[in-house]
Parts: structure tokens; C-alpha cells; sequence
């Protein structure tokens, strides 16, 4: 794994340790997503199960010889979105384009878009990560999204 450096190999090795909850030497393939995400991944869903995760328990393991080519396999990936390209998403909402959108909408495209959240799902991420919507129903998108990327707030809240 020419792509893979040995400190990289290191903090897969010590994730991977993590999710080996009875240290056996395997991790259950359902925490596949778990694990690359605490090495500052991002992988889709689907991904994950293309690279071998799976949706229950139990139903298979990896050891860390079969982690470690998914661990660099999943960072060549380029289809995981970053912050700037959900605050150029966001812009498409933004008519008066003032860093403001409906927050409905947001509420709307969570539901409805990429891998979908359910209600309550939704309503956390809302909860925890969005700012009061004003008199007019709108709210500011850079903040949220910042808070969901877990990146610093911007001190200007208008993208444009």
C-alpha cells in the first residue's frame, strides 16, 4: 500500500483497535463506516457497503490485513462532498442571495435528498445545528452547514 504512509497505517491500526471491541483481531463489518469516519473520512453509505460494510451485526468480520486496503481505498474515493461544495448547493436556495434560505427547505432537501434522514433524525440535526429561523421563515445555511461540517463558523455569514 504505496499510497497508504506508515502514520497513516498507524491511525488505522489504532481505530481499528477501537472498534475490536473483544480484541479479538476483527471488527464487525456493520462498524465498517464507524471506523473510516474516525479516521476523518467521509464515505457515503454506499459506499461503505460497496467496500464491504454491512446494515446488521454479526453478519461478518474484517481484520485489520482486510481494513487497511478498504482504509485506502475509501480515501481515493472523490464522491464524498466538502463544506464549500454544500455551501454552493445551498446558494441555489438562497434567492435574495444574502447567506438566507427558507428553512423549510432545508428541512425538505434533508429529508428528500442524497442519503436521506428521517424525521427524527432530521429534527436533531436541526435542533442541534441550526440557528432560529427569523420573523420571514428564513434561516442562515453557512452557519448550519459549518456546525454539520464541523468547520469554525464564518464571522460573515454571506457566501457570496
Amino acid at each position: 500500500m504505496a499510497d497508504v504512509s506508515e502514520k497513516d497505517i498507524e491511525r488505522a491500526n489504532f481505530a481499528f483497535n477501537i472498534y475490536d471491541f473483544d480484541g479479538a483481531g476483527s471488527v464487525d463489518a456493520f462498524y465498517l463506516g464507524h471506523c473510516l469516519r474516525a479516521l476523518g473520512l467521509n464515505p457515503t453509505l454506499a459506499l461503505v457497503e460497496k467496500l464491504g460494510g454491512t446494515k446488521k451485526k454479526g453478519e461478518k468480520t474484517l481484520t485489520v490485513e482486510e481494513f487497511l486496503p478498504i482504509f485506502s481505498q475509501a480515501r481515493k474515493d472523490k464522491d464524498t462532498g466538502v463544506y464549500e461544495d454544500f455551501v454552493e448547493c445551498m446558494k441555489l436556495y438562497d434567492k435574495a442571495e444574502n447567506g438566507l434560505m427558507v428553512g423549510a427547505e432545508l428541512h425538505h432537501i434533508l429529508l428528500s435528498l442524497g442519503e436521506k434522514l428521517n424525521d427524527a433524525e432530521c429534527n436533531e440535526v436541526l435542533k442541534d445545528c441550526l440557528d432560529p429561523e427569523d420573523e420571514d421563515g428564513m434561516i442562515p445555511y453557512v452557519p448550519f452547514l459549518a456546525r454539520v461540517c464541523e468547520q469554525p463558523v464564518p464571522k460573515s455569514i454571506s457566501p457570496f
